[in-house]
């Protein structure tokens, strides 16, 4: 029985009426520990394919399978009762047709219990965003750089530089809100051209490495706390150094058993309690 989030929880037209509000806080989890952590703090959490990532060691986000977002997307929708839980579709699993995307969204938020999926793409989504909206599937769409689309983008290097590029990406914004996306992730795009989307469009667009103007802002979890140290990004604040910290503990671990001072006498047990 998958779990549903209870009424209680911030539904995605609610985060749809926070544009040009008080600012929209989202963050990345993937486990139930760390969205049980995270969730009494945030409007939403997304459950990123960043798994690709964070949690399984894949260098791009190209491999991640519906079966890993359903897994993860479960144990965050069970143990988070606060924020909105919305869920990435996989690549793959939606860009050949509006009803393949509503097949393996209809699944994921059957499956997970989620509030909403995330797809990546702009104008050439449009289509397939309002063939899922009208159909009961709230849609946050994200556009700029695309970490799914790096193989035909060419890497991971600042979307909107040109004047070209720019216009394409305002392009974009203008089709996924006017299709009925509840808000917009811009990623990796010039601060200037955030601005103007946030400006333009009625959705409220989350920035990652995009604008302060932004209505929302969103990072991986990880790499806030510094969990996550092979990538440092020059949009993402660490706001602590959890890598460290673990593994000086497993370092100490390590040293006691060798020592044999570990486990003492407090960890075992007798044969007869007193």
């Amino acid at each position: 029985m998958s779990k549903t989030a209870p009424s209680k929880s911030i539904t995605p037209s609610a985060i749809k009426a926070r544009k040009g509000g008080p600012a929209i806080v989202c963050l990345t989890s993937y486990t139930a520990p760390m969205a049980q952590l995270v969730d009494p703090h945030v409007d939403l959490i997304l459950v990123g394919d960043s798994l690709a990532m964070t949690i399984y060691g894949m260098t791009t986000t190209v491999g991640v399978t519906q079966e890993m977002m359903i897994a993860h997307g479960r144990a965050v929708v069970g143990t988070s009762s606060h924020a909105c839980v919305v869920v990435d579709l996989p690549f793959g699993s939606y860009e050949e047709s509006p009803a393949q995307a509503f097949r393996t969204a209809a699944r994921i938020m059957t499956e997970t219990g989620c509030a909403a999926v995330k797809l990546e793409g702009g104008m050439t989504m449009a289509e397939t965003i309002h063939f899922l909206t009208s159909r009961g599937i709230p849609v946050m769409a994200h556009i700029g750089l695309t970490p799914q689309a790096v193989n035909a983008l060419g890497g991971y290097s600042v979307r909107g530089r040109s004047d070209v590029e720019a216009t394409a990406i305002m392009r974009d914004a203008e089709a996924v809100a006017e299709a009925g996306a509840f808000s917009v992730v811009i990623e990796k795009t010039t601060e200037p051209l955030a601005r103007a989307i946030t400006e333009r469009i009625a959705s409220p667009t989350i920035g990652i490495g995009a604008s302060a103007v932004c209505d929302g802002q969103i990072l991986v979890v990880d790499d806030l706390i510094g969990l996550f140290t092979d990538f440092r990004p020059k949009f993402v604040r660490r706001y602590a150094e959890v890598a460290q910290s673990i593994e000086a503990a497993i370092v100490n671990y390590a040293s006691d058993v060798r020592a044999r001072r570990f486990p003492t006498p407090e960890h075992v047990f007798q044969a007869h309690s007193h």
